[in-house]
């Protein structure tokens, strides 16, 4: 059985995230998290900044001309541009994002994410009951 390397094991978020208050600082977790070689899929990397109950705050980073497939959330998508810009289809739909841009989807909506240039996004998922 091989160790882990300490920096990548990643406490349950149950105890990462109990704290009834976090201040996160975006700019050094995306210096952060474009440092960890192992955590990209598929050009682009992610990292779960928040979690409570049915919420989730996450940061992406993406290379040039990556995308994430379709797919959808039961509750309401969030996605926030800090950096670059993303083009997000939904459902016969398309949205030119930049930073400082916000995309609100209902619950359900079918859609995906192409990065036109290297980016930034702050996604948040509040899930339906």
């Amino acid at each position: 059985m091989s160790e882990q390397d300490p920096k990548h094991v990643v406490r349950e978020s149950k105890y990462r995230f109990a704290a009834p208050q976090h201040h996160v600082n975006l700019n050094a977790r995306v210096t952060e998290l474009r440092q960890d070689v192992e955590a990209g899929e598929a050009g682009h990397q992610q990292q779960t900044i928040y979690k409570h109950g049915n919420t989730t705050v996450a940061l992406f980073l993406f290379g040039h001309l990556t995308r994430l497939a379709p797919h959808r959330a039961n509750g309401v998508v969030l996605i926030q541009v800090l950096k670059g810009h993303l083009q997000v289809s939904a459902e016969e739909q398309v949205h030119d994002l930049y930073a400082g841009t916000l995309l609100a989807l209902a619950p359900g909506i079918e859609h995906n994410v192409v990065a036109y240039e290297q980016s930034e996004m702050l996604l948040t998922v509040s899930l339906s009951n």
